[in-house]
């Protein structure tokens, strides 16, 4: 199958009861897939001895995410979605689901033992340009959070259930969808994930996508 018709595929999964299986009293509903925006997607990297940090964004080819086992230094990715563009979402949309693609180009620790749990934030890094205090918590405080434990090993696409967070961006206004995703703060062994973000042929199928089912 391919990546977007295994997306489109589970957001009727998730929500059967909608258009993608509603009764005729339905509203006609809508599915479009955004890809991420390669000029602002990045991470920002933090080594734990020296404190410093260290910014990579636009067209990266691909983002960070986790802590790397091998030298303690913690990575948060960032990618930016644009809702209002030519083939996006209409301010006035009803989501009924979104679901957010990624395909892991690479993990450590390697051979990777268990799952690697990922928080993924809502946030609003605006203007769209990263800055270190977008790394924390604190001063760039998440909107909306959710956890996800799935199986992530290299070479393969992550669906992730994404609605509670695409619901509140829209309800909020927000002209972008722009997530931080980083390791799950409970987290007690590290790891890191390359997510890949490539500007080349294969974007269309490699590269993040967030599939939209509204009305």
């Amino acid at each position: 199958m391919t990546k977007r018709f295994l997306a489109i595929l589970l957001t009727c999964t998730i929500l059967a009861l909608t258009s993608c299986g509603g009764g005729s009293d339905a509203p006609p509903s809508i599915v479009t897939d955004i890809l991420s925006d390669p000029v602002f997607d990045g991470d920002i990297a933090r080594d734990p001895v020296s404190g410093l940090f260290t910014i990579a964004q636009g067209n990266t080819q691909s983002v960070f995410a986790g802590v790397d086992p091998l030298t303690g230094v913690e990575f948060r990715a960032f990618l930016d979605f644009p809702l209002r563009v030519s083939g996006g979402i209409p301010p006035n949309a009803t989501i009924s689901s979104a679901v957010l693609d990624i395909f892991i180009d690479s993990t450590l620790p390697q051979p990777l033992i268990g799952s690697i749990p990922i928080r993924i934030d809502l946030v609003s890094f605006q203007p769209p340009t990263l800055i270190e205090t977008d790394f924390d918590l604190a001063t760039q405080p998440a909107r909306a959070s959710i956890t996800i434990s799935p199986t992530i090993s290299s070479g393969n696409h992550v669906f992730v259930d994404v609605t509670s967070l695409m619901t509140l961006a829209q309800q909020q206004g927000l002209d972008d969808f722009q997530l931080r995703i980083l390791l799950d703060l409970g987290a007690v062994s590290p790891a890191l994930i390359e997510i890949n973000d490539t500007t080349g042929v294969d974007r269309g199928t490699l590269a993040p996508v967030l599939t939209v089912t509204y009305f």
